[in-house]
């Protein structure tokens, strides 16, 4: 079972292991970049920690404490990828990571979340899904970390020249899937994409057409991830009229149900949380945002994925079979 945000605490009986929790940010950073899942990614720090505690009561000298436990949640990270990956490939529908909604009501989570934000978007860690589990390692550390060939070497337990090799071989795989968009938008340009996702949200609630093509580039992209177990389109739609007829329909549905939005961030980019009449969470919505318009939409609605941010409505849940 994960250890939720509210759980993260320094640990019992842990003496000097108390200061190494400034480094839990980080961790959960590189984590949840390789595995894409809040859950695991806490589960993978919690796990390093324990490690870091046993090593130092069997008497193992650790001199730089924020070295051994970026190593250790990294290869954990692998192992966890490695073991996965058979689930992942009999994943129903379109997979999306677990949202990290670092503002709005229902959120923030822990500060680990919100400095994860603006690092990782959700379009970029499904790039990262093309990936080995060692080649999402090295290019995590190296692309978004900034972390220097020796030090992904000692982490990944590589060499220097085979991290090279591998950072660029995936690198060019991430290029032929799309954008690397890792870092956060600027202030001025987050602004700007508060307020169209602001005016989104509310063409598409109050069902205005005309409006939401003007704000949704030609070849735009809706993902929608049930899981199969929450209502969801079974494949990515593509076309700026057929998604924004799809966004009328289903929240003209949901509307009806009581199912309401509050703005959020969402991996760093603009977004808001939907809450059913009870304040339960119904789903997450992400939007990509180039030039001025909206280029990729992301709804999550999976209660696998939403449970981290409270009581998970039923609004979109399936008939259980």
């Amino acid at each position: 079972m994960s250890r939720r945000a509210e759980e993260w605490e320094p640990m019992s009986g842990a003496g000097d292991e108390t200061g190494a929790n400034a480094y839990r940010p980080l961790l959960f950073s590189i984590a949840y970049g390789m595995t894409g899942s809040v859950g695991d990614a806490e589960d993978l720090v919690q796990d390093a920690f324990l490690g870091l505690a046993r090593a130092r009561r069997a008497g193992t000298v650790i001199a730089d404490r924020k070295a051994y436990l970026t190593t250790a949640v990294t290869r954990l990270g692998i192992d966890h990828l490695r073991s996965a990956r058979v689930r992942r490939e009999t994943y129903v529908g379109d997979w999306l990571p677990e949202p990290v909604v670092s503002a709005g009501p229902g959120g923030p989570g822990p500060a680990e979340h919100a400095e994860l934000a603006d690092s990782l978007s959700m379009a970029f860690l499904v790039l990262l899904e093309s990936l080995s589990p060692v080649e999402r390692a090295v290019f995590v550390l190296r692309e978004v970390f900034g972390y220097g060939y020796p030090d992904v070497a000692r982490i990944t337990g590589k060499t220097e020249v085979n991290c090279r090799q591998i950072f660029a071989r995936a690198r060019q795989r991430v290029a032929a899937g799309g954008r690397a968009d890792t870092g956060p938008p600027p202030p001025a340009r987050r602004a700007r994409g508060e307020e169209l996702a602001r005016r989104f949200f509310d063409a598409a609630a109050g069902g205005d057409l005309d409006a939401l093509l003007g704000m949704l580039a030609p070849d735009v992209v809706l993902h929608g991830d049930g899981g199969g177990k929450a209502q969801a389109i079974a494949r990515p739609a593509t076309g700026a009229d057929r998604v924004a007829k799809l966004l009328v329909a289903g929240l003209r549905r949901v509307g009806r149900l009581g199912v309401s939005y509050r703005p959020a961030m969402v991996n760093g980019r603009p977004g808001a949380v939907m809450y059913d009449a009870e304040g339960r969470v119904a789903s997450v919505v992400g939007l990509d945002l180039d030039g001025g318009v909206i280029r990729a939409i992301h709804s999550v609605v999976n209660p696998d994925k939403l449970r981290h941010l409270g009581p998970v409505s039923e609004v979109a849940l399936l008939p259980q079979r």
